[in-house]
């Protein structure tokens, strides 16, 4: 077998998710002007996610407080995952599926935006900060894949990459977290 046909048929695939995701477009607007409405009255951009949505987070993050791609004053933004001592004592005391709920209950404010990313929509410890961040008025938007899962039901606001492989998803993930950070630019 040629070693470039699985190659290609993945690359198709990716290309055909994110020709998929135009629909998406509104969500995304949308969802990026509840982030700068909430940024314009002070409020922060709390992130959550597991495994490849935590290396998500912790880039949208970094591109807010930070920079994207042009020079402006950072904004508050904070991946819930990257204080390791709060997560193994949360973990430790409350359980794993408590480490995110336990930060939006300590940090999180009303006024501010709850980011939930789960390529699957069902990560429990996701889904507990959501409920934590609507008891406090916080809106949250789900950054979700497959069918949106639980959290599609859960979230304020969603936007939903329908696809059946992690990759793929994380792929169009990356490219709605830069036309959010462009927006918030703007």
């Amino acid at each position: 077998m040629d070693p470039l046909t699985p190659l290609t048929a993945d690359l198709d695939q990716a290309i055909a998710c994110f020709e998929s995701a135009r629909p998406l477009l509104p969500d995304i607007a949308r969802t990026g002007e509840s982030m700068r409405t909430s940024l314009a009255s002070d409020g922060a951009i709390l992130i959550c996610g597991n495994g490849g949505s935590a290396a998500d987070a912790q880039h949208f993050a970094a591109e807010l407080t930070g920079r994207f791609e042009g020079e402006r004053p950072g904004k508050r933004a904070i991946a819930l995952h990257t204080d390791t001592s709060a997560l193994t004592a949360i973990g430790n005391d409350y359980g794993f599926e408590h480490i995110f709920r336990r930060q939006v209950e300590a940090l999180g404010r009303q006024g501010d935006v709850l980011v939930a990313i789960s390529t699957s929509g069902n990560s429990a410890n996701v889904m507990r900060a959501v409920e934590e961040a609507k008891a406090r008025g916080i809106h949250t938007i789900g950054l979700l894949g497959r069918d949106g899962g639980q959290l599609a039901r859960l979230c304020d606001d969603h936007v939903t990459v329908s696809h059946g492989r992690t990759a793929r998803i994380q792929e169009v993930h990356g490219f709605i977290i830069h036309c959010w950070c462009a927006l918030l630019d703007r």
